[in-house]
């Protein structure tokens, strides 16, 4: 842990304002990309901008349940989605009942997506809403910052639907990066009239985004907030695009993530760039070191303290994430150096699980191109320097053995720490989740075509 946790100056541990989006991954302007988004930009240039954020699960109930508990998907039970049937296995863990122990207000605004009733994790308020759009979500954060208790710290988690489909509608006219002749898809897709008009409503849904993100931050800093709060703002997972969100691979597990401190002591303001390898799970005992709360010992990450501070140059060797249940079942574990990936699948399919993937113009270009006859190996190793967009898999190559080796038996050795689940064999469904079948199309598919489990 940093020394330079613990209370402010004032005397009282500083609020904690968590902001996240879906399905954004690292798709806004501070990661360099075309794609507007001053409020994101600034908060960066005041904060510390963290280059290799990961989230835990490319899922999303598993990843925000990472984060949120500080344990991987499996660890703290999140298999799959909330509003299939899937909940914490210990709630108690939820970041929000650690602050509430602690004398912090507890407030929930917008999207939670980790369990059927969010006050079982720790709210004191679930504010209602018509809806998680941010038209929505941002009145409802801006009254409350301008009514926050200034007797004790708040913890105030504002959860955005944006940036998931179905995206909003593109303002070329009034956005000139809106307009789709001028677009970039994402670099796994071809450079098609679907797939940049993809793009530019992906665009037009990170404006809204932004904008609302924009607001809260002038809120915070109108009513004087700004400089005793503790603000992180990151994503689930990676974009909803093929063979990005629900992928093990960065397009699917890379995130972005800011963080600006409450004051210079702690080493997360001044407009740093971090380019250490992160994950989600350091979240949880990073806030315990700004709050000076003593970590609880389920914790599996570590504070980026040290990291933003300069006192260390890197935080892990490794990190990991999962696959479990998400529209099909489709377990994959996966561990990432610096300069490797190495996926491993646990299914016996062969072939694309098309379900757990959104319905978009770019998934209806790949299907019309084959997507669906397209082989998927069950052992993945990709060289991160050579090959960032991970496509050429060099798992079956002689001379890559040693590295293939090792990483197995990093994967191996971290599912054993872990308890996985999987190393007994398949995932059994928890009772009252559904799963669909694999052949499924669309995740759209019905609900009547779920598997119940079976009691």
């Amino acid at each position: 842990m940093s020394t330079a946790s613990g209370p402010s100056p004032s005397g009282s541990p500083p609020n904690v304002l968590y902001l996240h989006s879906h399905d954004t991954g690292r798709y806004v302007q501070p990661y360099g990309h075309a794609i507007p988004t001053p409020a994101y930009q600034r908060l960066a240039e005041e904060g510390v901008l963290f280059r290799q954020a990961f989230c835990n699960g490319p899922t999303c109930s598993p990843s925000r349940a990472a984060l949120l508990t500080g344990q991987t998907p499996h660890s703290c039970g999140q298999l799959g989605l909330a509003h299939r049937g899937f909940e914490l296995q210990h709630p108690e863990r939820h970041l929000a009942w650690t602050l509430r122990g602690a004398g912090y207000a507890t407030a929930l605004i917008g999207v939670q997506h980790v369990t059927s009733d969010p006050a079982r994790t720790g709210y004191e308020q679930v504010l209602p809403l018509a809806s998680r759009r941010a038209e929505h979500v941002t009145p409802a954060a801006v009254a409350f910052l301008r009514q926050a208790p200034r007797e004790n710290p708040f913890f105030l988690d504002v959860g955005f639907i944006e940036t998931h489909r179905v995206f909003h509608e593109p303002d070329p006219a009034g956005h000139p990066a809106e307009d789709d002749r001028y677009c970039l898809p994402p670099a796994p897709l071809p450079d098609t009239p679907e797939t940049r008009r993809d793009m530019a409503s992906y665009k037009a849904s990170a404006r809204v985004l932004d904008a609302a993100v924009g607001e809260i931050l002038e809120t915070l800093e109108e009513t004087g907030l700004a400089a005793h709060t503790l603000v992180i703002l990151t994503t689930d997972h990676g974009i909803a695009f093929p063979h990005m969100k629900c992928n093990l691979t960065d397009h699917g597990t890379g995130v972005l993530l800011i963080v600006r401190g409450p004051a210079a002591a702690h080493g997360l303001r001044g407009g740093k760039t971090v380019d250490a390898m992160v994950t989600h799970l350091d979240v949880f005992p990073t806030i315990c070191d700004v709050t000076g709360i003593r970590p609880p010992d389920w914790l599996q990450g570590t504070s980026l303290l040290p990291l933003a501070g300069g006192e260390v140059e890197h935080l892990h060797e490794a990190v990991f994430g999962e696959v479990n249940y998400h529209v099909p079942y489709e377990p994959q574990r996966a561990v990432r150096t610096t300069r490797w990936k190495y996926i491993r699948r646990y299914d016996n399919h062969g072939r694309p699980l098309l379900a757990n993937c959104d319905d978009g113009l770019s998934k209806d270009v790949w299907l019309r191109y084959g997507w669906p006859d397209q082989d998927t190996a069950p052992e993945q190793l990709y060289d991160l320097v050579f090959d960032p967009q991970e496509r050429h898999n060099l798992a079956g190559e002689t001379r890559y053995a040693p590295v293939l080796d090792e990483l197995r038996g990093r994967l191996a050795d971290w599912m054993r720490q872990t308890d996985d689940p999987l190393l007994a064999g398949p995932v059994p469904l928890p009772a009252g989740a559904t799963v669909s079948p694999p052949e499924l199309v669309s995740p759209r598919g019905g609900r009547g075509t779920d598997v119940p489990a079976r009691r």
